[in-house]
Formats: C-alpha cells, structure tokens, sequence
C-alpha cells in the first residue's frame, strides 16, 4: 500500500510539482495546505502517513508547525523540505522532532522513500 502524503508549501507551483513526482514514485497524495493552521487542520482530518513540509511558511516556521504535529499520538513521519540548503538551518533539522531533510531540487519518490525509510535526521542533500 502506498504512503499517503499531504504536501504543505506556500507556493503552488511547487505543491503541484511536488505531487506530480511522489506520484510518479508510488505515493498516493491525500492532500495539500498553503500555511501552517491548514497543515495542522489537513494532518488532524486527513492522518496521512508523511508530511512533506516547507520550512519557511506564510504564517508559521515549519520548524513549529513540525513539533505540534509530531506532538500527537499516532503523529505521521514529517520530512521538511526548503530551496535553502540544509546547512543553512544550523542544527535545527537534527533537533526537530522531523525524520528528515530534502532540499526542494533533490525532491523525487525515491529521495522521499530513501528519507522514510531510514533513521532519523535523514537527509538526500548535504547541500
């Protein structure tokens, strides 16, 4: 059975490439949020299995919105993403509560997998 994802990112360019990839890469998209209150609301109703997660958020740091939803029980795998290297973030990836790090132009089914599936502070890009 695929992974179901919900995609949150500010810039719907991205959100629709995004879904066009991991589904090309065998998941199944359940949904998709613009700010941080939606990926909260869209992660409470859909529980998907991933939540691919922009750092930098209209409304909120993904940094916080990642803690809140890897707060509850049952909380799904969050994988943040960014156009900003990895470095650029310090230590704050390694001490979110996310299983890892894709940078957006590293962004495909089989990095997304390769994150999942691996420990925590996962990443595809030093970068």
């Amino acid at each position: 059975m695929a992974a179901r994802v919900l995609i949150v990112d500010d810039h719907a360019p991205f959100r629709s490439l995004a879904r066009r990839l991991l589904v090309a890469g065998g998941f199944q998209v359940v949904g998709e949020a613009a700010d941080g209150a939606d990926a909260l609301r869209a992660a409470r109703e859909l529980a998907p299995d991933v939540v691919l997660l922009d750092v930098q958020l209209p409304d909120s740091d993904g940094f916080a919105v990642a803690e809140r939803i890897a707060g509850r029980q049952g909380a799904p795998i969050i994988v943040l993403v960014s156009s900003r290297a990895r470095l650029d973030y310090g230590s704050r990836v390694d001490a979110s509560r996310a299983r890892g790090f894709i940078a957006k132009a590293e962004l495909g089914g089989e990095a997304l997998l390769r994150v999942i599936s691996g420990p925590a502070g996962a990443a595809t890009c030093s970068g």
